[in-house]
């Protein structure tokens, strides 16, 4: 048994791999970090943002939407001004209105149940045997980000969500070789593991 061969040789990406890609996430506001550092990851690679994640945490004042959703010019600036972060102007922006589009959800239903519902409550769980089976997004992220997009969510495409997905455990990505894939399963709610 090997883990998934994405995670490399760097400890920060290895220790990732093992100890929080695939667990299965239920709190609303972790969901929505995860969801919004996977669209700074846009375009970039995941471990530069696992690298800066730290500083992203205190540049949003550890991702509170509550906090982020009253944000507005002054905030982005200062953001754009953080050479600790990825700059960029649509992202930071679209933070703000996503924070905003989470606090209704959050209202209405709650981001972790409105997300789980998608998979039934429970992660669903694929048997890939390599990395080149797995697909960059399905017509399951399709529809999230569809509907995500309805809510007022931005940089939530469906390749993006699918990433999201697999990283908060919503579906165990993880390979049938992987040793991590029986431990993720365990860790779903209602599981008998």
């Amino acid at each position: 048994m090997e883990r998934c061969g994405w995670a490399g040789t760097e400890q920060i990406y290895m220790d990732y791999h093992d100890t929080e890609w695939g667990v299965p996430e239920y709190d609303s506001r972790a969901l929505w970090e995860k969801l919004v550092l996977d669209g700074f990851q846009a375009g970039l690679s995941w471990i530069t943002i696992l690298k800066k994640r730290d500083n992203f945490r205190a540049a949003f004042e550890g991702f509170d939407p509550n906090v982020i959703a009253g944000w507005g010019e002054p905030e982005v600036l200062r953001l754009l001004a953080n050479d600790g972060i990825i700059r960029h102007r649509g992202k930071i922006e679209a933070t703000i209105t996503n924070a905003r589009a989470w606090q209704k959800i959050e209202q209405r239903v709650g981001f972790d149940q409105f997300m789980w519902a998608y998979v039934g409550g429970k992660p669903l769980l694929n048997a890939w045997p390599a990395l080149a089976d797995v697909p960059p997004k399905t017509a399951l992220s399709e529809r999230i980000s569809k509907d995500l997009k309805k809510e007022g969510f931005k940089f939530c495409g469906p390749t993006i969500v699918y990433a999201w997905m697999e990283a908060c455990g919503l579906i165990n990505d993880h390979l049938t070789t992987c040793p991590r894939r029986q431990g993720c399963v365990a860790l779903a709610r209602g599981s008998d593991g």
